[in-house]
């Protein structure tokens, strides 16, 4: 921090780095509203209108003209067999296919226009006429991937919000904001896992990551949140919510194994926290640890780690003389926040190689804002972009960022 402090000192006053730093904070958008990346890499698209017909057009229209500039000595007009390819492209099927007939009509027409020129003849007729035959026969191959391709991400959004199910605003008297970040951009679903439920004795929240990738993380983290569902709104005790869980993964890992999976070795590691009820909030939490990155106590004044997690991930309980880490309490002031995230964002490595220093870019900018401690929409967009910037777009690991207090607690 007195690197930091001295450095900034040198480069520009004091005041000018806050509100540079500040103007930064409020340009990042908002949790939830990000624009989707496949609409974003739609071609050709004015105020949502497709323009894709324009090229192709243009290049239809100044094919003759050239071919008609350079005269009798250098005949371009077989050059039109590129507008149907441009249109396969870019366009529809049937777009393309109308491009293909104006192509040949347009051969047809400037080919045996001027008497004087020399025609090129039917060997580029049937180039043209050819051309355009597989042009066509190319875009309909190239739409179907792409229809292809969108019902995949269909069925990959429906499974990301049967694992990540969306969180109402305030859900179980909480104020939350979580991001979630593949590291496999098509996939775009791993083996992170988080959620909030309220019971009858309280809140539960839990987030974890389970190892390894594929399928069998995704269907290792859906049994576990499952289970959590259940057990977080039934069980009186945090502790049994923690053995429930345990149970699940060791079932799950024996019955990945009894139908012949090589996934017989997988855990979780994950932190499970409850927040009692109004009648017992004293404000205290409970944390169970299953060796999880430890969470962050995140105020106005700054960042506190909490202990390493002492106890063995989920699913290797069996290798340990104790099966559950303890249940520990935790005193949460009102001003502060806990701030969960999986070792995508610990692990990111920067250009130097080395990780991402969380802590110290948290304590950092609260120097400056302050505020943000008590907003998990800013903290988790400040812990994502932070992120992103740090390793250059490249994640190594999923990510999840997750930011949880007392609704209303200030």
């Amino acid at each position: 921090m007195r690197r930091y402090a001295a450095a900034r000192g040198r480069r520009r006053p004091r005041h000018r780095a806050r509100r540079s730093l500040l103007d930064r904070l409020d340009r990042l958008p908002r949790l939830g509203h990000e624009p989707d990346p496949v609409e974003q890499q739609k071609p050709l698209r004015v105020h949502g209108r497709s323009i894709a017909w324009v090229p192709p057009l243009a290049l239809l229209i100044a094919v003759p003209v050239l071919d008609w500039s350079t005269g009798e000595d250098f005949r371009i007009i077989s050059w039109v067999v590129l507008v149907p390819a441009i249109s396969a492209a870019v366009c529809r099927v049937w777009t393309t296919a109308v491009f293909a007939v104006l192509a040949v009509l347009a051969y047809m027409l400037f080919n045996g226009s001027w008497v004087q020129q020399y025609e090129t003849g039917l060997a580029d007729f049937i180039l043209v006429a050819a051309g355009g035959v597989l042009s066509v026969l190319a875009c309909s191959v190239r739409v179907r991937g792409e229809q292809r391709m969108l019902h995949m991400r269909n069925i990959v959004e429906t499974t990301l919000r049967t694992v990540l199910r969306p969180l109402p605003p305030g859900w179980g008297g909480l104020d939350h904001a979580a991001v979630y970040l593949s590291a496999d951009t098509e996939a775009r679903v791993g083996g992170d896992f988080y959620d909030i439920q309220p019971g009858l004795h309280g809140t539960r929240v839990l987030l974890g990551d389970v190892q390894g990738k594929g399928l069998g993380a995704v269907e290792a983290a859906s049994a576990l949140l499952g289970t959590f569902r259940e057990a977080a709104y039934h069980e009186a005790r945090l502790s049994a919510v923690a053995e429930r869980l345990e149970v699940r993964m060791r079932r799950h890992v024996r019955y990945s194994a009894s139908i012949g999976r090589e996934d017989g070795d997988r855990f979780a590691t994950a932190v499970l926290v409850g927040f009692p009820t109004a009648e017992r909030d004293h404000g205290l939490v409970e944390v169970v640890n299953f060796g999880h990155e430890p969470p962050l106590l995140v105020a106005p004044g700054g960042v506190r780690v909490l202990p390493p997690g002492d106890g063995v991930p989920l699913g290797l309980g069996e290798l340990t003389d104790e099966s559950l880490p303890p249940v520990r309490m935790l005193r949460l002031a009102p001003d502060e926040t806990l701030l969960l995230v999986t070792d995508g964002v610990t692990e990111a490595r920067g250009a130097n190689g080395e990780f991402f220093p969380l802590q110290e870019r948290l304590a950092r900018v609260l120097l400056v804002a302050p505020d943000m401690a008590t907003d998990p929409n800013r903290l988790v967009r400040l812990v994502r972009d932070g992120t992103l910037e740090y390793c250059g777009g490249r994640l190594a690991d999923d990510t999840t960022i997750f930011a949880v207090r007392r609704h209303g607690r200030t």
